[in-house]
């Protein structure tokens, strides 16, 4: 399952969206520093209107749709690497992540207690990729140190040690580690390290309900230090999303028209980590459930079977495919196969976005 942190300052709105996100969260969002003492996980569905599309050709008692799990790290300030405010311990928590959501405050309200004294997103961006990359520094040098004595005597040692070497060297220049020139296999090496500055990012730049549909300034700074980092821009408004879960759901699409957009930024949120890790999404479809399953971009039809059962990776046949768009045209299976949509898929099959398949093996 793809796991996301969501890190920032302290009153930035990070618990607020993290409670909309899971809608019955326990998170308590308050109006003062660190009211997050320890991370909060919780699971969140991707959104995939094909879901619905596909359970009703199929007539599909249940619906099972991809999943994403948030970590709510408490807020960090100047000097978290070292220990101020909850320090270490939080940064702790987001090595295991595989994407970062870094929240970003760019709405003006002077009850909401700013923990710099006032609303600078640039100021606040820096603030945090700066803790992160301090952090991420004190781990290479103390690894390096390790590493040293274990070069005497081995090559692999010495292989890391060269790597970990050029990290460090970037870090104190204020690079982050995803944005250092590193072979695949550098990468590799350093991988159990957890870096943070390693992961990708996104910036959620969180805005008042009248700037949803537009945006402010704020949110043109964050894209232009996210256009640096190669990183997306995602503007949600945590206030709107907690607003969003009291209301019924049929009521949900007026309220968003009535603000201007189509949908609210979590689905958006949640859709660009997704698209971040170059994942896909697969189908498989009966009348018991309706599934999105998650997998990597270039997997074999073998490697997407296996994400189902270890088995039917290792007792693979061939898989029947069809595209989504092709089955939801021909209106049934039956018909989808009667036109010959409906393909042979062999061990060589790249897995594409949206295909339907039902695997067949020797198990």
């Amino acid at each position: 399952m793809l796991r996301a942190g969501i890190v920032g300052l302290p009153n930035v709105g990070k618990s607020t969206l993290f409670n909309a996100l899971v809608e019955n969260a326990k998170a308590e969002a308050a109006n003062f520093p660190f009211c997050t003492k320890d991370p909060n996980i919780g699971i969140v569905s991707v959104p995939d209107e094909r879901l619905e599309v596909l359970s009703k050709i199929s007539g599909s008692k249940q619906l099972v749709p991809a999943q994403v799990e948030f970590v709510d790290i408490a807020g960090l300030i100047k000097g978290a690497s070292k220990g101020e405010g909850m320090g270490n311990a939080f940064l702790s928590n987001i090595r295991e992540v595989d994407a970062i959501a870094h929240m970003v405050r760019c709405f003006e309200n002077d009850d909401i207690i700013h923990v710099e004294g006032s609303v600078d997103p640039v100021r606040d961006i820096e603030i945090i990729n700066l803790e992160l990359a301090l952090a991420d520094l004190s781990q290479v040098d103390k690894r390096i140190e390790r590493t040293k004595k274990q070069a005497r005597s081995s090559k692999e040692a010495q292989a890391e040690l060269v790597v970990l070497e050029k990290v460090a060297a970037e870090l104190n220049q204020g690079k982050a580690v995803r944005q250092i020139d590193l072979s695949d296999e550098e990468r590799e090496i350093i991988q159990f390290l957890g870096l943070l500055t390693a992961k990708p990012i996104i910036y959620a730049a969180n805005v008042s309900e009248d700037d949803l549909a537009t945006g402010n300034d704020y949110v043109e700074k964050v894209i232009a230090i996210a256009g640096q980092d190669k990183a997306q821009v995602v503007v949600v408004s945590a206030q709107v999303e907690s607003e969003l879960i009291e209301l019924p759901v049929e009521e949900r699409a007026d309220f968003l028209a009535s603000l201007g957009v189509e949908e609210g930024g979590l689905k958006s949120l949640i859709r660009a980590t997704y698209v971040l890790l170059g994942l896909r999404t697969y189908f498989t479809t009966g009348e018991k459930e309706t599934r999105a399953w998650t997998i990597q971009a270039g997997m074999s039809a073998p490697q997407a079977a296996g994400v189902i059962h270890s088995d039917f990776e290792r007792c693979f046949i061939r898989a029947e495919t069809i595209a989504y768009n092709d089955l939801v045209t021909s209106g049934s299976m039956g018909s989808a196969k009667g036109k010959g949509l409906v393909r042979s898929e062999g061990k060589e099959y790249v897995v594409k976005e949206g295909d339907v398949m039902l695997f067949l093996t020797s198990a």
